[in-house]
This record gives structure tokens, C-alpha cells and sequence, in this order.
């Protein structure tokens, strides 16, 4: 009974050392960054960011669709293949229509099948109601101007 019990248990040690050293296949999408805060925006004026992707395989890359998760967050990108070792570059905006904090989420689906997430997010904050108070320093600048 022992001589079973250690010869499973070599088996399973002997299994669990091949399981670790076999690597999972690298992405050959690379990102980067994958996230992207754009801090304190103004109430209605749109901001963008472009996201860097790299293609590390050894195939051309086609990104088939790049969605966002609602209509306030608009992705641009080229239709043409990224080819091995070449960077493309994901243009991202957003419409700040709405205050408040914002995270919204960008789908990229890429060789047919396999997907990938990026983020934006931030705080879109309301600008003040009225026009600005009259600046006395700029009266007198345009009185001095011939």
C-alpha cells in the first residue's frame, strides 16, 4: 500500500513540475497602457486619448471592430492590418456631456475571435452658470493700444 501511495504521489509530483514549466502562448496584442484617467474635465468640452498597441506575433493583426459601451465614448481606428512588430494606435473620445464621474469601457475584437478591454475614465465637472466677470486690467490694455 505504501509503495502505492508514494508511486502516485511521485506521478502527481512529476505532472505538477511539467504543468509549471510549460509557458501559456504570449498575447500578440500588447498594450501600452490599458487604462486611462483623464482627471477633472469641463462639463461639455470633449477630450480624447490614444491607446498604443504593438503587434508582437508573428502574423498581421486585424482589429475587426472597436465598440464602446455607451454613444458618449467614440473609438477611431485604421482598418489596415498591424503587421509583425508594428504599432497602431486607438483614438478614443468622449463628449464629457454629463457631470459626474465617468468610467466607460472599449471592446476591441481582433482576428476574428479574441477580444480585449480598455477604460477610460475621470470626473466631469459643470462650469460655473454666466459669463465671467469683466477683467479691469484688459479695459485698460485696449486703451492703450493706438
Amino acid at each position: 500500500m505504501k509503495k502505492i501511495l508514494s508511486l502516485l504521489l511521485s506521478f502527481f509530483m512529476a505532472f505538477a513540475a511539467m504543468a509549471q514549466t510549460q509557458t501559456a502562448p504570449q498575447e500578440p496584442l500588447q498594450f501600452k497602457e490599458v487604462e486611462y484617467n483623464f482627471g477633472s474635465v469641463p462639463q461639455g468640452k470633449p477630450v480624447y486619448h490614444y491607446f498604443e498597441i504593438k503587434n508582437t506575433g508573428s502574423k498581421p493583426i486585424t482589429l475587426n471592430d472597436v465598440h464602446a459601451s455607451c454613444g458618449c465614448t467614440t473609438p477611431e481606428w485604421s482598418k489596415d492590418p498591424i503587421a509583425p512588430g508594428a504599432t497602431a494606435k486607438i483614438k478614443v473620445g468622449f463628449n464629457a456631456a454629463s457631470e459626474g464621474a465617468f468610467e466607460k469601457f472599449i471592446s476591441i475584437q481582433y482576428n476574428e475571435s479574441v477580444q480585449k478591454q480598455i477604460i477610460i475614465k475621470g470626473n466631469v465637472w459643470r462650469a460655473p452658470e454666466g459669463a465671467a466677470p469683466a477683467n479691469a486690467v484688459v479695459q485698460s490694455l485696449k486703451q492703450q493700444l493706438p
